[in-house]
């Protein structure tokens, strides 16, 4: 039976550091990859919703007027 490699006697220290330093880059690169997805998508977005100046008016009027219904002191 196949040992893992974790205790292959034929693995150093150096093989594990150097793959956990590798995992880590790759980690850190998909994180900034899945970063500058989300911002293309954002402003993907943001340029469709430029077609529509009516609903991005209609929504910011409606979001107002919820934080003054919420802000507003109810009557004693």
């Amino acid at each position: 039976m196949l040992q893992p490699f974790a205790d292959s006697p034929l693995q150093t220290p150096v093989d594990t550091d150097s793959k956990a330093r590798r995992k880590l880059l790759d980690q850190k690169r998909m994180e900034f990859r899945r970063a500058i997805e989300d911002l293309a998508e954002q402003r993907r977005l943001e340029h469709e919703l430029l077609d529509f100046p009516d609903l991005v008016a209609v929504r910011y009027l409606k979001a107002t007027q919820a934080v003054g219904r919420r802000s507003a002191r109810p009557a004693h």
